[in-house]
């Protein structure tokens, strides 16, 4: 064997040692990319809201949004329920959960498609003013992330059904759910500055 294949050799193992799974920290520093995304977005949000200031967020369901931000902070319960579930060994609870994760995506989605509904209603596009671009931007991407959640979700109760994850198999779930509490998060940053700060 090289050199550098023992070296490359020896860092795998030395990382296996460690904890670190490759996908595990691939999804991390994918984390660490968005964050950076969405923190550039809701700067550029801040920056005209002081600057310019936006009447038109008189308009904005807080009610609404604030039920549905609890239904997308409940999904995160579920995730981590089923990922539980299955170190535990017990599939039919696992999928369970994971079909209620699902469900509370579809419905978090449901309700941001009411409330774009409702706002379009009032003359509030994504090229009506300033207010209407950021918001419509920052929401939108979110909410994209949202709907790739979901159909990782269903790929990965599909795959759940097939029998790929059991007690040792699960960091499939496990990097799903660190994707999931990372949007349940940005969506916490964005509830918070867009609908509860004036």
């Amino acid at each position: 064997m090289s050199e550098q294949a023992l070296h490359s050799s020896e860092n795998f193992r030395a990382g296996r040692a460690l904890g670190l799974d490759h996908r595990k920290v691939g999804m991390w520093l994918f984390i660490a990319s968005e964050v950076m995304f969405f923190g550039g977005l809701i700067a550029a949000y801040l920056h005209y809201k002081y600057t310019l200031g936006f009447s038109e967020s008189a308009e904005l369901d807080v009610v609404l949004v604030g039920i549905n931000t609890m239904v997308l902070l409940t999904s995160s319960f579920t995730v981590v329920s089923a990922l539980s579930a299955i170190r535990q060994g017990r599939q039919g609870r696992f999928i369970v959960f994971l079909l209620l994760t699902i469900l509370l995506g579809v419905a978090f989605l449901t309700g941001q498609a009411f409330e774009f509904g409702a706002l379009y209603r009032h003359g509030i596009t994504l090229t009506s003013s300033v207010f209407g671009s950021s918001f419509f931007t920052l929401t939108g991407f979110h909410g994209l992330h949202v709907t790739a959640g979901v159909v990782w979700a269903i790929v990965t109760l599909v795959r759940g059904l097939r029998g790929a994850f059991d007690r040792e198999r699960n960091m499939g779930v496990e990097i799903f759910g660190l994707y999931w509490h990372f949007v349940d998060i940005v969506w916490i940053v964005l509830f918070t500055q867009i609908y509860l700060i004036a």
